[in-house]
C-alpha cells in the first residue's frame, strides 16, 4: 500500500489499479516510491503508506479521539509494551488501536454490536492485534491487575467501582469527557482514587511559506477534557 501526495497536499491510499486524479493519472506500473508523474506531467510523492495513513481511510462510527488526546494519554501514563490496559468504549477503535501499538496486552470493550462490527474491520484493517469484546462494561470487568483503565464513555463514573477493584496500585484510570458536567461528577465519585490531573490539550499549527511564518488561522482547539486518576 502507498501513500500519494500532490502538489496541492491532497493524499491517496493507493493498492492496486491505476490511480485517477484531478491532477491527471497514475499508471499503477509507475507507482514507485519517489517522485513520479501524471499523464498531464504533474509530479507527485509516493511513500510506502504506514500506521497513520491508513488511519486516514478507515471506517468512522462514533466520533474518535483525536491524536493530540490520545499523545496525552500516553505520555501522562507511560505504558509501556508489558503495561495490562483494558479499553473501555472500542467506537471506531482508534486509541485501542495506537494502544495496541505499544503495548502486547490490550483488551477493549464496545457494547454497540454495530460500533463493535466497525472497530473489529478498522483494527483488521490497520493490524492490529488486541482483544475486542462485544460487552457492556457495566456488568463487570473481566481482566484484573490491570496498569490503565480507559474510559471513553457517557457515564464513567459508573464504572469506577469496577475499575477500583481491577487496577493495580496505582494504575491509571482515564477518562475522556466531552462536557465540564461529566468532569465534576467524575471527580464527586473518585472514592479509591487520587485525582492527577484534569486537563484539555489546544494544538495551533503554524503556516510555514518561504518568509510568510504565521499561525494558521484555524486551530485544534477544544475537544474534551481528560481526567487522570490513579487507584490507592
Amino acid at each position: 500500500m502507498k501513500l500519494v501526495i500532490d502538489k496541492n497536499g491532497n493524499k491517496y491510499l493507493w493498492e492496486r489499479g491505476d490511480l485517477h486524479t484531478s491532477l491527471g493519472v497514475i499508471r499503477s506500473k509507475d507507482i514507485k516510491n519517489g517522485v513520479v508523474k501524471s499523464n498531464l506531467g504533474n509530479d507527485f510523492l509516493v511513500f510506502d503508506a504506514d500506521f497513520l495513513d491508513k488511519l486516514e481511510k478507515i471506517k468512522r462510527g462514533p466520533a474518535i479521539l483525536n491524536k493530540k488526546d490520545i499523545g496525552q494519554i500516553i505520555a501522562y501514563t507511560g505504558i509501556g509494551q508489558n503495561s495490562k490496559i483494558v479499553d473501555v468504549g472500542s467506537g471506531s477503535g482508534v486509541l485501542a488501536s495506537f494502544l495496541g501499538r505499544i503495548s502486547k496486552n490490550v483488551v477493549s470493550y464496545e457494547k454497540n454490536k454495530e460500533f463493535f462490527k466497525i472497530a473489529k474491520d478498522n483494527l483488521n484493517f490497520l493490524g492490529i492485534k488486541i482483544k475486542l469484546k462485544n460487552k457492556d462494561i457495566k456488568n463487570g470487568i473481566d481482566e484484573k491487575n490491570l496498569d490503565l483503565i480507559t474510559l471513553d464513555i457517557l457515564d464513567p463514573w459508573n464504572v469506577f467501582h469496577h475499575a477500583r477493584k481491577k487496577l493495580k496500585s496505582g494504575g491509571f484510570l482515564v477518562c475522556y469527557l466531552t462536557n465540564i458536567n461529566q468532569v465534576i461528577a467524575c471527580v464527586k465519585h473518585l472514592e479509591g482514587f487520587y485525582l492527577e490531573t484534569v486537563l484539555e490539550n489546544i494544538e495551533r499549527e503554524w503556516l510555514v511559506e518561504k518568509l510568510k511564518v504565521r499561525p494558521k488561522h484555524h486551530g485544534l482547539m477544544h475537544t474534551g477534557w481528560l481526567l487522570f486518576a490513579r487507584k490507592i
